[in-house]
Parts: structure tokens; C-alpha cells; sequence
């Protein structure tokens, strides 16, 4: 029961101390002295250590904290083994899932009365979404859909309480049946099912939704669709690994690349199709809410290997930036053929069409191949051939000196970013990147190069190997971990160079790999160069998804990042909004802080645990390991249906 007892501090890397068989032999006098000795020094550090432990937790500004070890004796053991024991006296969190079907509400327990308890948000805020909150949004400009950007509320509007799930909640379906089916009860929308019935994005069918796979431009399926494209360009051989998909839909473009080792990230933004980045996620296809506006996306250069846009209705002509492959279908592509259908005049469509050409030639993009109603672009291995033609014509004017990585509320800007500089012609600029699956323990160009500051390839190494025992050691606690299905959604908040991310990589989950842009070193373009994707974010605002987006989050040393910076209560409610009714969290910090974290767990009625270093108990970095427990909006207050 979350809050119900006190701080429990599992030690699953010690072992007690065995009992010795000769205990009832008379003890030598050398023997006692030392004992005795050994007995006065250990009861000293213990009452020191308590009487630290009590001011500490006053500290806090709460009660004191009792810290149980329960399996730490005097004399602690030299076993370092990543492997918990067998039995503890401590109670092992349950990391399964219990409501995948037909299980109801459960009901929430108060915690102790000195532990802050955090209430149930009313039913209205069950798809809240902080930062795109549409009725904040109608206060903000228009023009050029400005009003769909991010716009956080003040510290005075925080809600301080927990986003509830709609009534009969249920857990999503594993991978892969979630790309085709969802449960109705988790995204109660009929909107879709309407507007888009033609086009095969979503069908409603009893207490489910089903995902045919079609797309306005792909009405015979997204599979069917990505064929098409892959007579045109490889899509085999492992050149293009990360795409992005713009005014995504429901995702099935980026849904059905994943079965070709194709990772892309879907954005759309929270506009009239109600919640379709909401059944991206749903179906565990990576996504987030997102416009292109006058901000920059929040991704580092050069970071896709492929960009799409199929009928995504974005102004091209003001707001085309470079970016590898890209893949238009839709108005105005094949204008001679669709053009009454779109109830548009040839030279209208005739004239954006050109707009385009235009607009690509002067970002020294060329036309790679057109054919029936998709038409792709290719964006330059490097700039040499450019800055020539670029002499001649100089709309848009090249970009001065700045930051191309940086991409967090950074203003769009009229000019064309240049690539790094190369010797030759046949050179990449930026370094040439290795043919997925190799390019993932790759050294990315952007180390080798040695463009990030203070990071070599030693310490890039040294990263991998640390990653690859630390994830090893989280299985050994949460063997949930390895069961494949348990999570699809998992969200690095800390992602550093993506080695957690890359640890999982043979299992059926993706990573959303986060670089918070209050980090020392700006990695997330390496982590885009190993294969991986992410996106930025500062923890002191909430993040562009929906409420119940994740199955597990992973923190390493946020809470110490942010220390003064923000409210950790603000950011843990952030984690329970974007969580899912049993979900988990695995959270890397100093004891001290994750002693402060756990309270504020208590209060949001999770259960968890504090669990010993991988190193041992005499380091001071301690683990955390929660889960949400379920609960749903009463059936009294039935969410929004159509």
C-alpha cells in the first residue's frame, strides 16, 4: 500500500552474513575485545547515522524518514553480484499488469497523514496536455498557426493533481497486435471514424477501434503505400534508418516501417482531428505533438534520414527546410490527374507545384524521381556545389553563424542552414554514417569529429559498457523487464548518449531518448547519428504528448539536474500524467533526493521501493523502482463520447 509504512531500502547486491557453526564454543579474551570493540564502533555510526537520517528528513520539510535496510549487516558482504536473492524480508514490487480486459476501478488508499496526498483531477482534464491546451491556445496568433505551438501555463496555473484515466481503462494490447487494435475505452473518440471512413485511417468495432492501415494518400494501406516508395529509393539496405512523418494521422506510415527496421518519429499537431497523435501512441508507434510554425522542430540537424508528408496540408513554400529524402504525395503532386477531385483549378495546383521547384532547387535540393502521386526530393551529400550556385542567386540568403543543433524555442529563420565544411566533393558533410544495424555501436561523427565537448570515443566506450551492465542489472529487479509485451512506450528523460536506449533495442519496445536542453552537452544530434530517436525538453515544463503516453520512464540524475532549478512535485506529476495505470519508473539519483522522491510517490499512490546501487550498498547513488497503480475515473462521470 503506497505511504502505508515507512521508507523501505531493498538491498538486493548483499547477502547476510552466515551464522557461525561454532557459536556455542567459549570465546577467546583477543576475540572478545575485539568484538566488543567492533560492537561500540558499530553502534556509533548506527546512532550518528540516525540522528543524520532524522535531520535530513526535517529538512525536507516533513516528518523523519525511517531508512530500513533489510538485508545490510556490520560486516557487509563482498558479493557484488547483480543478481537480487532469493528471499528478502523486504516486499518485492509486482511489475505486472492486471487490467488488460475486464478488471473494474480500484480503489485508492490515503497514504500516512504526513505524507502530501495528491488529488484525483476532475474527469474534464483526462486528455489534459499542459502546453497545447486548445482553450489557451485561442489567445495566441493565428497566422501561420503560431496558436498550435507550445504555450505553458504559469507556475500559478499548475495543476496539482493526478490526470485520471477514463473509466474502463484498459491495458493497451501488446505489440504488435496494438498497430491494428486499440480499446475504445482508452481513446473514447468517434471522430475519425467519420471524417475519415473513405480513407481506412480507423474503424470503430464494439468496444475497440481497428487500424486498416490506410492514409488519405494510401487509401489501399500504408504497407502497399511503403512499397511503392521502396522502388524508388532503398529502403533495404540499411542507408535509411530514422524518418519523420509530418501531420501523421494516426501513424500508419511510420507503424508499418518499423517491420523494415525503419524508425520514424510522427508528429502532428492537437488540432480538429481529434487525439490522431493520441492513437499513434496508443498503437506504440512513436509520436508526439508537434506543428511547423514559426519554431524550429525540436530536433537537432541533420538528424532523419527521410522526411514525409502525405497530404499534410503544411504552406511548403514558406516553411521547407532541408532534410535527406523528401517525400511529398498528395496536392499538388499529379495535379493533372486529381485536380477535380481536390476541387482546385489547374493553375492553382500548376502554381504551388512550381512554388516548390523553386523553393527546392534554391536549397540546392534535386528533384530525385516523380511517379504517379509521389514525388521525391534529395537534399546534398554537402554545401560545395551550392555556395557556387548560391553566388548567383541568394534567396534565401545563407543562415549567419549560429547553432544548428539548437532547437528549443528557436525562431525559424529566412535562410538555408549550411552544412559543415568538406575537403572534397564525394565527402558527407558531418561525417559518413554506417549502414544500420552496425551504426548503433558506431562511434557517430559528431565524437569523432570532436564536436561535443569533453565527449572522446573512450568516453563513448566506457558509456556503451556501463549501459550494457546497468540494464542487465534492472532485469535482475524487474524481470517484467524481459517478458516481452510487459512495455511497448518507454521514455529516457536523461538519455545522455542513448545507451539505455540501446540496450533494449532486440526487445519489441521503442525509446523516446530526451536531451533536457539544461544538460552541460548537447548529445541528442549523436544520439540521432547512432540510429535512435529523441527530441528535446526542459523538465520545468510539461512535455508535447498526452496524458497515459508511456509503459516505462527511466530518470538518471534528473532530479539532481533540475535541484533548484524547478518543483520536483511539479515534475513527478508530470510523470504521472504521462504514465500509464501501471506503468513503471526506474529513477537513478543521490539517496537524499530519491528519499524526497518517494514521498512524493507515496502522494501520488505509487508503489516503490529504493533498491542498492548495481555497485553495492556503499554508494551513495541509490535506485528507485515504482509503480502506478491503476485507477480510473468513476463510472458516475463517463468520459466525452460523440
Amino acid at each position: 500500500m503506497a505511504g502505508s509504512n515507512p521508507t523501505t531500502y531493498y538491498t538486493p547486491t548483499s547477502k547476510p552474513t552466515p551464522t557461525s557453526h561454532h557459536s556455542s564454543l567459549p570465546l577467546k579474551k583477543p576475540n572478545l575485545y575485539s568484538l566488543i570493540a567492533i560492537t561500540f564502533l558499530c553502534s556509533a555510526f548506527y546512532f550518528t547515522g540516525l540522528w543524520q537520517s532524522s535531520t535530513t528528513g526535517a529538512g525536507a520539510g516533513s516528518s523523519s524518514v525511517v531508512i530500513t535496510t533489510t538485508s545490510l549487516p556490520c560486516f557487509p558482504s563482498k558479493n557484488t553480484s547483480t543478481t537480487p536473492p532469493s528471499s528478502t524480508t523486504t516486499k518485492k514490487l509486482d511489475f505486472t499488469t492486471h487490467h488488460s480486459a475486464t478488471d473494474g476501478g480500484a480503489a485508492v488508499t490515503a497514504p500516512d497523514d504526513a505524507i502530501k496526498i495528491y488529488p484525483v483531477c476532475d474527469i474534464k482534464y483526462s486528455e489534459y496536455t499542459p502546453c497545447e491546451d486548445p482553450e489557451r491556445s485561442l489567445k495566441f496568433n493565428r497566422r501561420r498557426l503560431i496558436y498550435r505551438e507550445r504555450h505553458c501555463p504559469e507556475k500559478n496555473e499548475l495543476l496539482k493533481c493526478r490526470i485520471p484515466a477514463p473509466y474502463g481503462y484498459k491495458n493497451p494490447f501488446k505489440w504488435p497486435v496494438s498497430r491494428d487494435v486499440a480499446w475504445y475505452a482508452n481513446v473514447p473518440h468517434k471522430e475519425l471514424t467519420v471524417e475519415k471512413a473513405v480513407q481506412n485511417w480507423i474503424r470503430y468495432e464494439g468496444d475497440k477501434f481497428r487500424f486498416p492501415g490506410g492514409g488519405t494518400m494510401f487509401p489501399n494501406g500504408a504497407d502497399a503505400y511503403i512499397d511503392d516508395i521502396a522502388k524508388l529509393i532503398n529502403l533495404k539496405d540499411g542507408s535509411i534508418r530514422t524518418a519523420i512523418d509530418t501531420g501523421c494521422g494516426v501513424a500508419s506510415w511510420g507503424a508499418y516501417l518499423l517491420s523494415r527496421n525503419i524508425i520514424a518519429m510522427s508528429f502532428a499537431p492537437r488540432d480538429s482531428h481529434e487525439a490522431q497523435v493520441q492513437f499513434a501512441l496508443e498503437r506504440g508507434v512513436p509520436a508526439l505533438i508537434g506543428v511547423i510554425a514559426s519554431k524550429r522542430l525540436p530536433y537537432p540537424s541533420r538528424a532523419f534520414d527521410m522526411a514525409h508528408c502525405s497530404r499534410c496540408l503544411i504552406p511548403w513554400g514558406e516553411v521547407l527546410r532541408p532534410g535527406g529524402f523528401w517525400i511529398l504525395s498528395g496536392p499538388p503532386i499529379n495535379w493533372k490527374r486529381h485536380w477535380k477531385g481536390w476541387e482546385r483549378t489547374r493553375e492553382d495546383l500548376y502554381a504551388e507545384q512550381n512554388k516548390i521547384e523553386q523553393v527546392a532547387k534554391r536549397l540546392c535540393w534535386k528533384k530525385f524521381v516523380e511517379k504517379d502521386d509521389i514525388a521525391i526530393w534529395q537534399k546534398p551529400l554537402n554545401h560545395m556545389k551550392c555556395t557556387e550556385f548560391r553566388k548567383r542567386n541568394k534567396n534565401p540568403p545563407m543562415c549567419p553563424t549560429q547553432d544548428p543543433d539548437k532547437a528549443w524555442y528557436t525562431k525559424i529563420e529566412t535562410c538555408l542552414t549550411p552544412l559543415p565544411e568538406v575537403a572534397i566533393e564525394e565527402e558527407v558533410a558531418g561525417g559518413h554514417l554506417e549502414k544500420w544495424p552496425k551504426r548503433l555501436h558506431a562511434i557517430p561523427p559528431r565524437i569523432s569529429g570532436g564536436t561535443l565537448d569533453g565527449i572522446t570515443e573512450d568516453v563513448f566506450q566506457k558509456d556503451s559498457q556501463l549501459w550494457k551492465r546497468r540494464v542487465s542489472y534492472y532485469k535482475s529487479v524487474n524481470n517484467q523487464l524481459d517478458q516481452p509485451g510487459r512495455y511497448r512506450n518507454i521514455l529516457d528523460m536523461n538519455a545522455f548518449l542513448g545507451g539505455f536506449s540501446a540496450n533494449l533495442i532486440n526487445d519489441p519496445v521503442w525509446v523516446m531518448n530526451i536531451v533536457p536542453v539544461e544538460a552541460k552537452v548537447n548529445t541528442l544530434g549523436a544520439i540521432y547519428e547512432r540510429g535512435l530517436i529523441g527530441t528535446y525538453q526542459s523538465w520545468c515544463e510539461a512535455m508535447s504528448t498526452y496524458p497515459r503516453t508511456y509503459d516505462l520512464i527511466h530518470a538518471d540524475s534528473v532530479f539532481t539536474l533540475y535541484e533548484n532549478r524547478c518543483e520536483m512535485e511539479d515534475i513527478m506529476l508530470e510523470l504521472d500524467r504521462i504514465l500509464r495505470p501501471e506503468g513503471s519508473v526506474i529513477i537513478r539519483d543521490d539517496v537524499d533526493i530519491l528519499i524526497r522522491v518517494k514521498r512524493i510517490a507515496d502522494g501520488l499512490n505509487w508503489d516503490s521501493q529504493i533498491v542498492d546501487h548495481e555497485d553495492g550498498p556503499l554508494e551513495r547513488e541509490k535506485l528507485f523502482f515504482a509503480v502506478k497503480t491503476y485507477s480510473t475515473a468513476p463510472a458516475t462521470q463517463p468520459s466525452k463520447t460523440t
